[in-house]
């Protein structure tokens, strides 16, 4: 973890930036983060708890892992903005719940907004949450969660995130949470992949016996279809 937190503070560095912001959700890959975060710049970062249609409870696990850590905390309610900007790209049409990706997709980018504008006033760098296993599978959403500076548990799959959230000694209920992206209510990775991620990381190492040949399928088949989101935009 030492090795990860002084990667942070010299790729911060390099860039001419001060500090660190980050997302703070109430997961248990935002909680790492933020802690190798404070690891690297322990006067010189900031969580930022964006709620947008989410549940109390989440944000209220952030705020106790944020105490915790001593990390300064900005909770800002997207709610209403997001509400405002679906009526204005449906021709006034009230939000109502809807579920589909090009709705539920404007929180994590609306997100990613908020904390590029923090990292502009305060000249740090966007600290993203993404891990190994989410990256191979696409499971982030483009110019949103993905639009970010850096990515310190880019080369860690989920069972490793698991394993540093115990030594940064991350509250048990974090580490417990099943992993959601919070895109809607009851919404988990797992069952948005349609894979766990014991038996997705398992396939990403190679330990393939017992893993059935569909599931297998199904990460090469994701890993192909979201090669555009790992890359820089094609030049002609």
């Amino acid at each position: 973890m030492h090795k990860i937190a002084g990667w942070i503070k010299n790729k911060v560095t390099e860039a001419g930036a001060n500090g660190c912001v980050f997302g703070l959700s109430g997961g248990i890959d935002s909680a790492v983060v933020g802690a190798l975060c404070k690891q690297a710049f322990p006067q010189a970062v900031l969580g930022l708890t964006l709620p947008c249609h989410s549940l109390s409870v989440d944000i209220q696990l952030a705020l106790d892992f944020a105490k915790k850590f001593d990390i300064p905390v900005r909770n800002l309610d997207l709610s209403p903005t997001f509400e405002n900007l679906f009526q204005a790209l449906e021709a006034g049409k009230a939000y109502n719940g809807e579920k589909d990706l090009a709705v539920v997709n404007l929180k994590p980018r609306l997100r990613m907004i908020s904390l590029y504008y923090y990292a502009a006033k305060m000249n740090y760098l966007v600290v993203g949450t993404g891990n190994k296993s989410e990256l191979e599978m696409g499971y982030f959403t483009k110019y949103g969660d993905g639009g970010v500076d850096l990515l310190p548990l880019g080369n860690l799959l989920k069972s490793g995130v698991r394993k540093l959230a115990v030594e940064l000694k991350i509250p048990q209920a974090i580490i417990d949470k099943p992993p959601s992206a919070g895109l809607w209510e009851g919404q988990t990775d797992e069952g948005e992949m349609g894979i766990t991620y014991a038996e997705l990381d398992n396939i990403l190492t190679g330990r393939l016996d017992g893993i059935a040949k569909d599931k297998i399928a199904l990460v090469k088949k994701r890993q192909a279809a979201s090669q555009h989101k790992r890359a820089l935009p094609e030049i002609y």
